[in-house]
Order: C-alpha cells, then structure tokens, then sequence
C-alpha cells in the first residue's frame, strides 16, 4: 500500500512541475510497473542543488569544495541499496539542503544495478553535462576522497533527446530524455526494454557507463563511493534557469535485481579526443604587447606576475590522491604553481582536504591601489570554448565568490591595444576590494559567511574552459594559451 501512495506522490509531483503534461513522461508509471514486473526493486530518489557555501556554512563540509558560483550544479540524490542505511554523516547533507528523501548524494552501487533519471533536460543555457564522478575509495585500509570523473560525460553536444533522436543535430534543451547509469549491458538493456514498453522512444536512451573493471563495484563498506552532477551553465533565461533548479522536472530511480544475475559488464567506453590541431599560440605576441600596454598603464605600482598552472589532476584514481572533481569537457587553471599531490582523508574527516595551498597566497586589502588584473586570450572568441570564466575563491575555503565569464571580456582589450586588430581575441579584467567605479571591475566581498573572504584572508583566481564543439569535450591544454594574472599595489 506505501508503494502505491509513493507511486502516487511522484506523479503528483510530475503533474505539478508541468513534466505529466508530456505524454512520454506520464507513462512513469507504466515505466516502473514495468520494471518490477521484470524483476527489479525500484526506488525513487531525487535531484537537488548541491549548495555547497550552503553546507560549508551550516559546517556540514569542511569547505565549499570549489563550487562554482555561476552555475548551480545538481546531484543525484539516490536511495541505499534495499536492506542497507544511508550512513549518518552522509544523511546530513540531505538533510541540510532540505531533501526528505532517505537518499544520498554519495552512494554505493552495485556490479547489476543501475540509476536512471527520467525526465527533462535543463532549459536553453550555454552548457550542460550528466557527470559521473568517483567520490571515494579504499586503498589497502584506508579510504581516501577521490572525486574524479569516470569517462565522458553525457553533454547538450552529444545527448539522445526527443529534439536530438539518437544524437542528431537539434534543439537538445528542455527535452524528454533517459540516462541509464550501470555496470552492466545486460541490466541497461532490461531497463531499456522497461522504458520502451511504457511508451519511450528508443532514441532518447543514454548509458552513463561505470567502468567495473577499474572499479570495486558493490554496497559494502569497502566498495566504492559515486556522484553524478548535472552541470548546467548559463541560462539564458535566468528564471527558466531557477524554476528548473528549484523544482526539476525529472526523477531519479535506484534499480536493483530482484535475484542473481550473470553479469554482462560494459568494456571502458572509447573516450572523445581533446584538440583538433589548431591553436591559440598565433596570439602569444599579442597577448605580451597587451602585458607591456597594462603594465605602463599602472607604472606607478608595484606589479607582481602570478603563476597559473593546471588546477586539477587527471591521474587522480591512479594516484590516489584528490582530483578536485574535473570534468572532461573543461580545462581548469589557477593562480598557482602547485598541483594536488597526496592523499585526501575520506569523508567526512576532510581536515586535510587539500593539505596544499595555492603558492603564492595573495591577499586583497581595500586600497583602491591593491588589485589584481587578469587578462588573457577570450577562448570562446577563437572557438576553443562554449564557455569560459574566471572564479574568485577564498584560498582556505575553497570558497567561490564571484565569476567573470567571456561575454564580460568582450571589447576589454581594446582599451589597451586600439590598433592592434587581434584585440578582440583578449580580455583585460581588474579584481578589487574597492572598484572606485571603474567599469570591467570585479569587487570581491568579505560576506556573509562563506559568501565573501575576508579581509585577512588569502584569495585565488581559478579560469574554466567548457566544450569545443568540433571535438565536444574539452579543449586540449597543449592548445590554448594560458590565462594570466597581475597584483598591483603601493610600491613600498
């Protein structure tokens, strides 16, 4: 009977987000009967924005994780395995984002199991991807955090919608589509033969695949820990963009076995190849005149040059050690010259979370002779991103503060460099306490919370680059030139 008040609350909730009024998505019901009919325990999770100031606020993280301040990122939140308890550390951070589910945004799954999400892809926005993510592993007798990606992900570039049947060239945003994330062949094609007798088309499936054969695959304490994210980024429709957030047009199942299966496991799927062989280097001369043009242009300061070097590592899983949770389809940079190197306590003793920090640390006073200029190539202007941005962050907290993105750096260049026709292909921006009302200026707050860094704290600049069409994944490092950054103050 709970079964089926259940069953009736999630069409209630399909119905009042407007995603009954499709008729493919209304034959959810008909979806799930299906699979318990073939044999499967199904679970209804849920999708929900993964605050993380929120949760470094309220001290259920130990920080803010390197969220990204400009895009609201979505998590599965998925049901225990049946039998098994969402462990309580786990369970708060349910709790605190208000998902009164018994569901987790990291899970365990076994080698015959699957997730699948049913439902609405994000309104028209400039990117978005299904991410799956190892969170965390045991190596020997020690769990550590991972939060490494696990192959390509499912992006508007290449997903199976109703607007883009199998892939095809179309309108992939707000549109009817399934994602199958599982192990198994055998399992993705029951669930699949699920879906199509209930009414789906056979060309909107996807398969998020877990690779079993780098993975310890099962519900045990010593299996490993996931996280799928759904990254969309830059609405445009911003309130289009919240009433998805806020009241998702979709579900999440967990879909279980009922007995023993054989298993059929899925081989590592062929992954897309970064680069196409055309590169930003034509535009290293012109960036170094831009570099000459900002430094005369503040030649009464003290000018130091920061770093920048790759943020994230790649190696992670092989290594051991955090990856900080890249996605494929991006290039990160920061303003450092380190790169994670060790292991990372597993969660939630995070006290170590990242036990280096960014060399060197820069701090940020409220003269409005203290700033710091970054400036660089605009990848979106020479075609190597959908996306890029620049994200301030608090260097303890990890905590992002505010995004500059390349519809801000259009035509900031020219400032520097009138007769110079490459301009348009370079940014200029400055990062302050106080702007003193200068335009192409970011001020950096100090609150509330987490929101801001404080004064007397250490700050770092982190850059993104998202999806090269030709390749639809991300640009190759080898590439793109990287960004750069300037600290200006009173020379002492």
């Amino acid at each position: 009977m709970k079964h089926y008040m259940l069953l009736g609350f999630v069409l209630a909730v399909l119905i009042g987000t407007g995603l009954a009024q499709n008729p493919t998505i209304s034959d959810v019901n008909a979806f799930q009967q299906a699979l318990e009919k073939d044999g499967f325990t199904v679970q209804r999770g849920a999708l929900g924005f993964f605050d993380l100031i929120k949760l470094y606020d309220l001290k259920v993280l130990p920080n803010a994780l390197g969220n990204n301040p400009s895009t609201k990122y979505l998590s599965y939140f998925v049901p225990p395995a049946p039998g098994q308890k969402v462990p309580e550390e786990i369970a708060k951070i349910a709790a605190a984002l208000g998902i009164n589910l018994d569901a987790a945004a990291f899970w365990n799954l076994g080698p015959d199991e699957a997730v699948v999400f049913v439902g609405r892809t994000p309104p028209e926005c400039r990117y978005f991807s299904f991410d799956l993510q190892l969170v965390e592993r045991t190596y020997g007798n020690e769990a550590r955090w991972i939060w490494s990606n696990l192959g390509d992900t499912v992006n508007n570039l290449v997903i199976n919608t109703e607007g883009t049947p199998n892939g095809a060239a179309g309108n992939p945003f707000n549109q009817t589509t399934v994602i199958v994330a599982t192990a198994d062949r055998g399992i993705d094609q029951r669930i699949r033969a699920a879906a199509l007798s209930a009414g789906y088309s056979d060309n909107i499936f996807n398969t998020l695949v877990f690779p079993s054969s780098m993975l310890n695959m099962g519900v045990e304490n010593n299996s490993d820990t996931f996280l799928i994210g759904l990254r969309p980024a830059f609405y445009k429709d911003k309130q289009a963009g919240d009433n998805y957030l806020n009241n998702t047009p979709a579900i999440v199942f967990r879909v279980t076995p009922n007995l023993t299966t054989k298993l059929d496991p899925y081989d590592f799927p062929k992954l897309r190849v970064r680069g196409t062989g055309t590169t930003e280097f034509d535009l290293m001369d012109d960036l170094e005149q831009l570099k000459k043009a900002i430094l005369n242009t503040y030649s009464n300061l003290n000018a130091t040059e920061l770093p920048t070097s790759m943020t994230v590592a790649s190696d992670g899983i092989q290594r051991g050690i955090n990856a900080m949770g890249p996605d494929s389809d991006a290039c990160y940079l920061w303003t450092s010259n380190l790169t994670p190197y060790s292991a990372t306590p597993s969660f939630p003793d995070l006290s170590k979370y990242y036990d280096f920090q960014p060399h060197p640390t820069v701090a940020l006073g409220n003269d409005t002779n203290e700033f710091i200029i970054i400036y660089g190539v605009n990848h979106v202007a020479t075609g190597k991103a959908a996306y890029s941005s620049a994200t301030i962050y608090g260097a303890y907290g990890w905590n992002g503060v505010g995004t500059i993105h390349d519809a801000n750096f259009n035509g900031t260049a020219e400032e520097y460099l009138p007769e110079n026709p490459n301009a348009k292909y370079l940014y200029v921006y400055k990062i302050a306490r106080n702007c003193n009302g200068d335009l192409n200026c970011f001020e950096v707050p100090t609150g509330p919370g987490a929101y801001g860094i404080a004064l007397d704290q250490p700050l770092m600049i982190f850059w993104r680059m998202y999806l090269e069409k030709a390749t639809k994944t991300g640009p190759s490092y080898s590439e793109i030139v990287y960004d750069r950054a300037i600290k200006f103050d009173l020379k002492k």
